[in-house]
């Protein structure tokens, strides 16, 4: 494995041990309930949503799925 690889690791498990769960979830759910995804984005557009995520003490996955789920019981 590479370095740079390892480095990635190593900072996705930091920003995941520390990301608590968020307040506006209702309930938490099990991961074994999740299915997992992936998307595209433009590489600086991917930084500012990780800086975000660090900034509000989260993860992106979290971020993410919060922002998902109120655009999807909204309609917006």
């Amino acid at each position: 494995m590479a370095s740079g690889e390892k480095k990635k690791k190593s900072r996705a498990k930091k920003i995941k041990k520390t990301a608590p769960a968020l307040a506006q979830s209702p309930q938490p759910v099990s991961p074994a309930l999740k299915k997992n995804t992936s998307l595209r984005l433009k590489q600086a557009t991917l930084k500012k949503l990780k800086i975000r995520a660090i900034e509000e003490d989260t993860s992106v996955q979290q971020l993410l799925e919060m922002l998902v789920t109120n655009y999807l019981n909204n309609g917006k």
